[in-house]
Order: C-alpha cells, then structure tokens, then sequence
C-alpha cells in the first residue's frame, strides 16, 4: 500500500469540491474506488471520461489495476479539455 496525492483538474476538481487528496492504494484501480466511495455522484460520472497519469506518465488505456502507485507518487485526473 502507498500513499501519495491525487489531483484534479477543471470538471474534476469541480466535482470533488477540492484540487487534491491523499490517496492510499496500491494501484490506480485501488486509488479510484477509493475517490468513487468518498465523492458519489458528479465526480464518479466525470471519472468515466477522464484520463490519468500517474507520475508524470500517461495510462492510456492500460487497465487501472496494473498500473502500480509509489510511495510519495502523484495521480493526475483529467477530463477532457475544450480549445487548445
């Protein structure tokens, strides 16, 4: 088990009511359930289009319970962005 950081961005962070939380999980799959459980509703909705890195490195479309979380590490949660 891990812990580090979790940040969200525009619809996200709107959804979740703040701009990051601590995360304790051992991959992302753990990590997301764990925002799903504390943010019903709009955020668990915006989830399903977002993307993520996880330090610094896209997961594309890697299933989320093979990426592993570090010690110390930052999962980025992005919704798709408008304009350019």
């Amino acid at each position: 088990m891990a812990t580090g950081t979790i940040r969200y961005w525009a619809a996200a962070k709107a959804a979740a009511g703040t701009a990051e939380e601590p995360y304790s999980a051992g991959t992302l799959a753990e990590a997301l359930d764990g925002v799903r459980e504390r943010h019903p509703g709009e955020l668990t909705r915006v989830l399903l289009r977002c993307s993520f890195l996880v330090n610094e490195e896209p997961v594309g479309k890697r299933p989320h319970d093979s990426v592993p979380l570090t010690e110390g590490g930052t999962v980025e949660v992005l919704p798709p962005f408008a304009g350019g």
